[in-house]
């Protein structure tokens, strides 16, 4: 099994109290939030960033869905949002590269406790 170790994350921030989605993309895909909704509904009101909330939660298991699948997304999508999302810009737009080595420990870890 391998895991990504570069990725690149783009959001684009629009004002949630206008009930606008704000929109995610890794590695130049757009990320849709129905998918990870259907796993866990943290927050309908679509993905968020810069904070420890409901938002950014939903962003972290789009992004582990893509990247770990769904068993293994369900495992360490809280710790990539605690890495990763909670960090960024709350309220603006971004654009970075990220490098997950050390994550993909943490992932190796969840992936052989759920063997």
């Amino acid at each position: 099994m391998s895991f990504p170790t570069k990725i690149k994350l783009k959001g684009l921030y629009r004002d949630n109290q206008t009930r606008h989605w704000n929109y995610a993309w890794l590695n130049g895909k757009i990320l849709d939030p129905e998918a990870s909704l259907k796993i866990r509904n943290h927050s309908p009101d679509g993905f968020d960033w810069g904070y420890g909330g409901s938002g950014p939660a939903q962003l972290a298991l789009a992004i582990c869905l893509e990247l770990y699948g769904p068993v293994l997304a369900r495992k360490v999508y809280q710790e990539f949002k605690r890495y990763h999302i909670a960090s960024l810009p709350q309220g603006q737009d971004f654009e970075l590269d990220l490098h997950l080595v050390s994550f993909n420990c943490e992932v190796l870890a969840a992936y052989k406790s759920y063997q």
